[in-house]
């Protein structure tokens, strides 16, 4: 794997240090291991392990750091990059659109708790958010709405080559010496901690007492009031403020006692694990993720933040109980080389990455009519062929769900509801913030609309896929130059090309109406007196309301029943509650007696009624591709729109068509006002060929 660390900065730190340990890890176990930050002093160390750095001032919080977005994602596709672990929030969000539209997985690691959820909210959007304690990953899934399936929790560690040190051998020495390291920020509690000192100088009037650690620039007049307290307190004789320091480890080997008085939450505290590996007791405050690592009286002892006597009555039975640190400290010290090892962390880590490299979440939108959404089908299946253990996800309308309730080719239907509770720019966004915690990698947009482009680019998917049309550019990958006179499935495989999936030599269409459904029907088939009826004539009355001009004539339809009736040939009406009129036309018209099913099925129920026929007559409309996908034979009327465009594959289909100047005109309004395209099929040519298809010569 080739792995790309983002972080602010390589200056001495938790995090920074994290960074490190991770890559000379990944190094030494043959993967390959990049950094990106603004440069610091332990770069050096960094590239002696055999990483490699590039400094960026991914550092700066303002937006002129977005403009590294375009070097970030040079380096991701120069190199290869497989993960790109984002450790900071402006990294986290230069890295997140750096890796939009390549082949890198986005990560994140919080480190602490976040005030601004505006800013931070980036570090809660990747597939996988690595968190080193179980409150920060409450915090992430609380606060930031995390999937809680997202959170991975993985331990800071300590690296015991360096921190497995003997301790200095003080016997007979009165000098005792108590420690706290850390940036020296509010947040660290450093004036409680000398508070408590105070009280601690009285018993031990020589102890040293060490400030290990700096003020970020932005502390420093913080630093001064630390400075004057030591001051006013009477410290000055005992506090030494040694800055930051590479030799902590030697120097905790001459620290008696170790505090950590953090007064807000703490995300882990690592200190406390190089203490521990050293030998050094540590007494903490109960913040966070400290209790992670302390059991109280067994590995450590705990106070409650800001109480300054707690604090200095845990410090002085650290300094009078030896007893009681040979316990804290071996049991401390088995507990660590169980739990917090680098090599514990490292692994952890790659196996986080080698699942995110396993793990696919596929979103496919189709937002359009229920005969658009049956001819999905055969893509669906090819992309389960091409992707079989993703986990995949279709996102359709309310009135097409149905359709795909039963389909086997994917994992979780999303139903969007544009029409009524998610209709308008808030039901969109809202849609959008839903697809976001799915944390999809790819998005298949069929549907080639703004709303569908809108919410492939609002999912946050690493690459989504279309057709560069209308709002194509909020696309990753837009198909241009697309053959437009082939069929619709022909042209859902141009847009599947590109993700390397290919078409099938003879794809067809399906759907799964259940036992339940079949019920149904028998149950009408019965009512109507045609369970016994060896020919079976289905005939749909009429397309959408959208499209009158698709309509063979009601009369043409009359004479139709009748011809079939002649033969002995039962016909059935299939169609919408909006078609009852129409069928009342049709009733006035013909001396047979059509079988009644206008509004009486949903799509499935229509499917297990067409299972029934011999032959299914109907127009360009959802029915055509329902029987289709049963492999009943169809006879199929085609005017305004284009057969060659959207004719579905089928064993037997018959077109019948009009070559005529004006058509296709894709207009629901007959511009000669003659509507020959329709008129001009006659119910002799279509008698002619139903009977031709179910083996009865005329």
């Amino acid at each position: 794997m080739r792995i790309l660390q983002i972080l602010p900065e390589l200056n001495v730190g938790g995090v920074e240090t994290g960074t490190l340990d991770l890559a000379k890890y990944l190094v030494e176990h043959g993967q390959q291991s990049f950094v990106i930050s603004n440069g610091g002093r332990l770069v050096e160390d960094l590239e002696r392990g055999g990483s490699v750095h590039f400094t960026l001032a991914v550092h700066k919080k303002s937006l002129s750091s977005l403009k590294l977005i375009k070097q970030v994602r040079k380096i991701i596709i120069d190199h290869k990059i497989d993960i790109v672990h984002a450790r900071s929030r402006v990294p986290a969000w230069i890295a997140f659109f750096a890796c939009r539209g390549t082949d890198a997985s986005f990560i994140t690691t919080c480190h602490g708790f976040y005030k601004s959820k505006i800013f931070s909210r980036v570090m809660g959007w990747a597939k996988f958010v690595i968190v080193p304690s179980d409150v920060i990953g409450r915090h992430m899934i609380e606060d930031f709405h995390v999937p809680p399936e997202s959170i991975r929790r993985i331990p800071r560690s300590v690296d015991l080559s360096r921190f497995n040190r003997p301790k200095k051998d003080k016997k007979g020495d009165p000098l005792r010496t108590i420690a706290i390291i850390g940036r020296i920020t509010p947040l660290k509690g450093h004036t409680y901690f000398l508070q408590a000192m105070a009280k601690v100088v009285r018993q031990y009037p020589y102890a040293r007492i060490w400030v290990i650690g700096d003020a970020p620039a932005n502390k420093k007049n913080y630093l001064q009031e630390i400075e004057a307290l030591v001051k006013r307190l009477g410290l000055g004789k005992n506090v030494a403020f040694l800055g930051n320091r590479k030799d902590v480890a030697q120097l905790l080997t001459e620290v008696d006692v170790l505090a950590l008085s953090t007064v807000t939450q703490e995300a882990f505290g690592r200190v406390i694990l190089e203490a521990q590996a050293v030998g050094v007791p540590v007494v903490a405050t109960n913040v966070g993720g400290v209790v992670d690592i302390i059991d109280q009286e067994k590995t450590g002892l705990l106070v409650m933040p800001k109480d300054p006597l707690a604090m200095a009555k845990s410090v002085l039975r650290l300094l009078e109980d030896r007893p009681l640190v040979q316990r804290l400290t071996a049991a401390a010290k088995e507990k660590l080389e169980r739990e917090f090892t680098l090599d514990i962390m490292a692994s952890r880590t790659v196996a986080v990455y080698e699942e995110l490299m396993r793990s696919m979440n596929i979103l496919v939108i189709k937002l359009s009519s229920i005969g658009d959404v049956v001819l999905v089908v055969p893509s669906l299946k090819a992309i389960r062929r091409k992707f079989p253990k993703a986990h995949i996800c279709v996102m359709v309308g309310r009135e097409a769900a149905k359709v795909l309730s039963r389909c086997p080719y994917f994992d979780e239907m999303i139903i969007y509801d544009y029409n009524h509770k998610d209709r308008g720019l808030m039901g969109l966004l809202k849609t959008g913030r839903k697809l976001r915690k799915y944390r999809f990698d790819k998005v298949i947009d069929f549907q080639n609309s703004r709303k569908s482009h809108f919410l492939a680019y609002w999912s946050m998917a690493r690459e989504s896929y279309g057709y560069d049309r209308k709002w194509g550019f909020l696309l990753t990958h837009r198909l241009r130059n697309v053959q437009q006179q082939i069929s619709p499935v022909d042209h859902q495989f141009q847009l599947l090309a590109q993700m390397g999936i290919e078409k099938p030599p003879a794809p067809r269409l399906e759907l799964w109406p259940t036992a339940k459904d079949d019920h149904i029907i028998e149950e009408i088939f019965n009512a109507e007196w045609l369970s016994n009826a060896n020919n079976i004539v289905g005939i749909n009355i009429a397309a959408s309301d959208k499209w009158p001009t698709k309509n063979w004539p009601i009369e043409h339809m009359a004479r139709l029943c009748d011809l079939l009736a002649s033969k002995h040939i039962r016909v059935v009406i299939s169609g919408l509650e909006k078609d009852r009129q129409k069928f009342r036309e049709l009733q006035a018209l013909t001396k047979a007696k059509p079988a009644d099913f206008i509004g009486r099925t949903d799509i499935l129920e229509l499917a297990a009624l067409i299972k029934r026929c011999k032959v299914f007559i109907t127009p360009d409309s959802a029915p055509l591709h329902v029987a289709a996908a049963l492999g009943v034979p169809v006879v199929a009327f085609f005017g305004p729109t284009s057969s060659v465009r959207h004719v579905p594959p089928a064993e037997k289909l018959v077109i019948l068509d009009r070559k005529l100047a004006c058509a296709p005109c894709y207009s629901s309004r007959c511009q000669i006002l003659t509507h020959a395209c329709m008129k001009d099929i006659s119910p002799e040519e279509v008698y002619r060929t139903v009977m031709g298809l179910i083996g009865i010569k005329v």
